[in-house]
């Protein structure tokens, strides 16, 4: 008797390890996998800001790059531009190239 007592007790111990994988593969596969590609793709969005291009900020502001130095960005706001504000080029969440807009246009 002894010895089916060990092997139920067992059998719920392998159960909770199993239950505890499943668990942290749907994580990983709701959440994780999902935010990494993300970054991903702004990474990618960011290593091809150029000057010219029409930038969204975080802040929610629009403007034109027309410097970049290193991790810096200088953006010009506004139409009679004067106003130009250096920014960390993470604070920029969407770029549409000049090219795009042309498409649009037509």
């Amino acid at each position: 008797m002894n010895g089916m007592l060990l092997s139920s007790a067992g059998f719920a111990g392998f159960g909770t390890i199993i239950y505890m994988v499943v668990i942290f593969g749907a994580l990983y596969f709701f959440m994780i996998r999902p935010q990494r590609k993300q970054e991903k793709e702004k990474s990618a969005m960011l290593a091809t800001l150029a000057v010219g291009d029409t930038v969204l900020t975080t802040s929610g502001f629009y403007g034109v790059v027309i410097d970049i130095n290193g991790d810096t960005v200088i953006v010009e706001f506004g139409y009679n531009k004067n106003c130009r504000i250096p920014m960390q080029r993470g604070a920029i969440i969407q770029v549409e190239k000049p090219e795009d807009a042309e498409e649009k246009a037509e």
